[in-house]
């Protein structure tokens, strides 16, 4: 079973998810701010893809935070921001047993 993870208001979610349909592509849809974000999934994230590409830094959320708090150096420390702000997470992360994506680009998901 294919995941997709982000939030429904998300325009590149919304993007996803219509692809998904349209193709007849089943998954389940998990939402970070309805269903919460289970922080052994994002660290295991974190690992394959690092924190670098997990973390949105054009969000609204990135631009309000402190320098202090912007200044990572660990994946526990990327962890632990994301956990607190889901909404820092790029989106969506498609996942199934064999993929791990973040955003959203049909030539990727043609591949699923």
């Amino acid at each position: 079973m294919l995941n997709l993870y982000g939030i429904k208001n998300c325009d590149t979610v919304k993007k996803a998810r219509r692809w998904l349909e349209e193709h007849g592509v089943e998954y389940q849809f998990h939402d970070f701010r309805q269903d919460g974000l289970d922080e052994n999934l994002l660290t295991s994230w974190v690992k394959e893809l690092g924190w670098e590409t997990v973390v949105n830094k054009r969000s609204t959320t990135w631009r309000n935070l402190s320098d202090k708090e912007k200044e990572i150096s660990t994946n526990t420390q990327a962890i632990k921001l994301l956990a607190a702000n889901p909404t820092l997470i790029k989106r969506p992360i498609t996942q199934n047993n064999k993929i791990l994506l973040v955003g959203f680009k049909e030539v990727e998901f043609k591949n699923i």
